[in-house]
């Protein structure tokens, strides 16, 4: 096969044509890449190979300029999981090969590809992150009784509270979680994501309905957010946080009891929580009480200089900051907005 750089942009039906891909995710659409294109300026650089007009391998990557971290091809930044589209049958490292020249050109340190075990066949992982996905193939009623008992048992009580549930797409609701959101990010210590690109996420993803903001009000007065993605049938849940004074309340439980019958209602067959750490017991034992299915997201590094796979020591430390938790938030914002460009 021929493998071509090509530009998504370019193809007024390239979400389409994703859909025909058993691989393709929300992230692999040109409203995400738009999203990072617009908020940290990053350059995509998509490797491509059609087959009487069908993709059949889409190899997708970033160029992270940083005079901090080093320049490198991520695939993608900020992004949960991002599969090679790839037949497994066929799959080979080689496979890289355009990519690694392209690598080389633009002096980039590694390639990082998030997912590709089909692609990377007997290679050691750098680091893996534990997944969970719900189907949603059953009704809701069944779902319900899947999820273990202390989960239902806070729906309940939740419904009991007066929480106001609100599924939304405006700008004020995005604005709303990100108020929630800097408050969470301040509460873990740890700077929050620049406002731009939350704005960002609201123009060329909620504004297009491949999206959508969930929020949990009390005596009016929202104390719980989500965010979310869709695409096809699946769902994907990105972004979540609360006010703390509130946890006693259960609007997290509420939250995605909410969506999943509004999933299911909609024919969606399947709701992704997004990638945990395995370090984070407690976000993972949140995450298995509903019924999920857990597997695992592996992360590859090339090493350009050494040509070589590389392997991480020390594994992914997440760890809060003492000061963080004690900066002022126009502080923390401006950390947030000078820094992750540089992450990636």
């Amino acid at each position: 096969m021929s493998i071509q750089h090509v530009d998504p942009h370019a193809y007024l039906d390239w979400n389409a044509t994703l859909l025909a891909a058993p691989q393709a995710s929300f992230f692999h659409t040109t409203h995400w890449l738009r999203v990072l294109q617009e908020s940290y300026g990053y350059r995509p650089y998509y490797f491509a190979c059609f087959k009487e007009k069908q993709l059949a391998l889409l190899l997708p990557f970033m160029e992270v300029k940083s005079w901090i971290t080093g320049t490198r091809g991520v695939s993608l930044p900020f992004t949960d999981y991002c599969e090679p589209i790839v037949d497994a049958a066929t799959a080979s490292p080689e496979w890289l090969a355009p990519v690694i020249m392209t690598a080389q050109q633009r002096q980039w340190k590694f390639l990082e590809v998030r997912g590709g075990g089909a692609l990377l066949p007997g290679v050691s992982p750098y680091t893996s992150y534990a997944r969970h996905s719900l189907g949603l193939g059953a009704s809701a009623a069944e779902i319900f009784s899947r999820m273990r008992s202390n989960y239902r048992g806070r729906i309940k009580k939740a419904c009991g509270h007066d929480l106001v549930v609100a599924m939304l797409r405006s700008p004020e609701a995005m604005a709303e979680y990100y108020r929630l959101h800097c408050l969470t990010r301040q509460r873990h210590g740890l700077p929050p994501q620049p406002a731009y690109f939350f704005q960002n996420i609201q123009e060329h993803i909620m504004a297009h309905n491949f999206g959508f903001v969930t929020l949990v009000s009390y005596k009016g007065r929202n104390v719980a957010g989500a965010v979310f993605f869709t695409f096809g049938s699946r769902a994907v849940y990105k972004f979540g946080a609360s006010e703390i004074e509130y946890q006693h309340l259960h609007p997290n439980y509420l939250l995605f009891w909410y969506v999943i019958q509004w999933l299911c209602h909609n024919d969606y067959k399947e709701l992704c929580f997004g990638r945990t750490a395995q370090s984070n017991q407690g976000l993972m034992q949140f995450k298995d009480g509903w019924g999920t299915r857990k597997s695992y997201i592996h992360y590859y590094r090339y090493d350009i200089k050494t040509r070589s796979f590389m392997q991480s020591t020390n594994g992914q430390a997440e760890v809060g900051s003492h000061l963080c938790r004690k900066m002022p938030m126009t502080l923390l914002q401006l950390a947030g907005s000078l820094l992750y460009k540089h992450i990636g």
